[in-house]
């Protein structure tokens, strides 16, 4: 455990590079770490910010006025099909060693940014998989009552890109978390269509784990979507809106609005609409631009800080435009999937 330092500034810490100074900034190695210092802030009435990998976080300009805990907690343990990997432990890398090792369930969550922690909190997912599809368990501090818990997968409330965790941010600070990767040289089915195309099969096709990881990797780099310093399109917090899920009375209205807009079907007559087309359909294409902030010029979804020079307050202005401007055209308002701390949108 390093030492508290006053006054660090946050945003280095985050793939947008936006954020401004913790009150309190200390790394924590451990479980037991994490647990102490968050215990220990909590009885002081201290605020407590826990940093991951700072991809899914939007930070303010004013920063943090408390504690910043990041984590940096390692290690994996194996016990046949279980695999528990601690909350700092990278997500790449954890893919990456799961395909290397042949264990299927979460090949096409390669190239996500951000730490083990964060999954389960977001419930991850991306090209017809998430990570509720595999975890098992989730080791947590639950702040509320002064306690580690081992919650089973079915208390965490998974839904899509929403947990339980996410519906109480305060309460939970995840430790570990255990996933079930079964021993198969073979992927899940794939279920996206965009890289059954790219891989050269029919949905509900089964392919190599690694060319499952390819494809997905190609098709994230195309997007930004694969952090790389060399390119301003990935200084970005990922997709910035969740895809809408509509009822079917909400979905509906939109048909008279956009006829024959693209869907997914649901459970109950509820379709999920692609933000992406409402964005791009409501007139901001892929590089519009709002002053130092720009929407990505590869994908729609991804608001970036391209040169590094943006603020917080002049991303969230063009976020706003976008979010405004499709409740204009479509009717429907689009949700932030980045966690906010200390501002809003």
């Amino acid at each position: 455990m390093t030492e508290r330092v006053a006054g660090v500034r946050l945003a280095p810490y985050t793939t947008l590079g936006l954020g401004g100074p913790a009150g309190a900034f200390v790394e924590a190695g451990s479980s037991e770490e994490i647990v102490e210092l968050v215990a220990a802030a909590d009885r002081a009435g201290e605020p407590v910010l826990v940093l991951g990998g700072g991809s899914n976080l939007v930070v303010s300009d004013e920063g943090f006025d408390g504690l910043v805990v990041r984590v940096a907690s390692r290690g994996v343990e194996v016990a046949g099909d279980l695999v528990t990997a601690q909350a700092g432990e990278d997500w790449d890398a954890l893919v990456e060693r799961a395909v290397r090792e042949g264990r299927s369930g979460v090949e096409c969550l390669s190239g996500i940014p951000g730490l083990v922690g964060s999954t389960p909190i977001q419930n991850v997912g991306a090209y017809g998989q998430d990570v509720s599809q595999t975890i098992t368990a989730v080791r947590a501090y639950d702040r509320r009552a002064g306690e580690v818990r081992d919650l089973a997968a079915e208390e965490c409330g998974f839904a899509y890109r929403h947990s339980a965790f996410k519906d109480d941010l305060g309460r939970y600070v995840v430790l570990a978390v255990t996933y079930e990767l079964a021993g198969d040289a073979l992927s899940g089915p794939v279920a996206y269509r965009e890289l059954a195309s790219r891989l050269g099969v029919a949905p509900g096709d089964r392919v190599p784990l690694a060319d499952a990881r390819a494809a997905v990797l190609e098709l994230r780099a195309g997007k930004g979507m694969v952090l790389d310093a060399a390119d301003p399109d990935t200084r970005s917090a990922g997709s910035f809106f969740t895809n809408p899920v509509l009822a079917a009375a909400r979905a509906a209205e939109l048909e008279l609005r956009a006829p024959g807009f693209p869907r997914w079907d649901m459970p109950e007559g509820a379709v999920k609409v692609p933000a992406a087309w409402l964005i791009e359909n409501a007139g901001f294409p892929k590089g519009y631009r709002r002053g130092p902030a720009r929407i990505s010029t590869k994908h729609t979804l991804a608001m970036t800080n391209p040169e590094m020079v943006a603020s917080t307050e002049e991303l969230l202005d063009l976020a706003r435009e976008v979010r405004d401007g499709v409740l204009e055209k479509f009717g429907v308002t689009l949700v932030n999937e980045p966690v906010m701390v200390g501002t809003r949108l």
